[in-house]
């Protein structure tokens, strides 16, 4: 029961302070990161999704936009913080669309050789209930590999009324597997990077996404990715336009 309650009463109290300073996690293409946003770092985040596929079942189509900044809140080498606030545009939309996160973790080798990176947070916490509170909680680990790159493992759950399997009358869905690998392709550049993440579920954010980043600029990178819904009826492939800056 206490590693039960453990979780949650972290998020809780991670909450409570991001609501006293009040754009999703540091993330892969689509999944959370180990990655933690260095302290007093601003970091902004503007997320495009984007489909011009029909679909003959009235799946959906358009656009969804996110934009939000993510901070780092502890001053510390070994374990961080970052709380952020998201603003969210679904399809034009416009109702409900403040969302907040917040993530605790620690690098790979912070108190011991080989550890690996760990992660634990949550993200799209919403401002009305049962409309778009989607509540994700999840856990993460991370060890890069030489170079084969850094692999991740995790677990996610989520509001079970608003998580979904719309292929299987609505029934709830609301966790599943996080995984995803990721490497800087210094053959090429220092500045390319490749991911390939998965997140488990049939509701909207179960997903197989792949994609590429660049950094242009010092503080700055690109991401352009795909994504690949598992369930492909209700939801259609998207590509998806990625800015990150770090605003100091």
């Amino acid at each position: 029961m206490a590693r039960r309650m453990f979780v949650p009463l972290v998020i809780a109290g991670i909450l409570g302070y991001c609501a006293s300073i009040g754009a999703t996690p540091s993330t892969q293409i689509w999944i959370p990161s180990t990655d933690i946003q260095k302290f007093a770092d601003p970091h902004f985040g503007w997320d495009i999704y984007l489909t011009n596929t029909g679909n003959d079942n009235g799946g959906q189509t358009g656009s969804v936009s996110n934009g939000g900044i993510t901070i780092g809140v502890l001053p510390f080498s070994k374990i961080g913080m970052e709380v952020g606030i998201d603003y969210r545009d679904l399809g034009g939309n416009h109702v409900y669309p403040v969302y907040f996160n917040a993530k605790l973790g620690t690098p790979e080798d912070a108190f011991f050789k080989y550890m690996p990176a760990l992660a634990v947070g949550g993200y799209d916490f919403g401002t009305k209930k049962d409309i778009n509170d989607n509540n994700i909680i999840y856990g993460l680990a991370a060890k890069t590999i030489g170079k084969f790159g850094r692999l991740s493992v995790g677990y996610y759950a989520g509001n079970k009324k608003l998580l979904l399997d719309m292929s299987d009358n609505a029934k709830a869905d609301n966790s599943g597997l996080l995984l995803s690998w990721d490497r800087t392709i210094s053959e090429i550049s220092d500045k390319l990077w490749l991911a390939l993440d998965y997140q488990g579920s049939k509701s909207s954010y179960g997903a197989l996404s792949f994609g590429f980043s660049y950094n242009f600029a010092a503080n700055a990178s690109a991401i352009l990715g795909y994504d690949i819904f598992n369930d492909n009826t209700t939801y259609k492939p998207t590509f998806t336009v990625q800015i990150d800056i770090n605003l100091f």
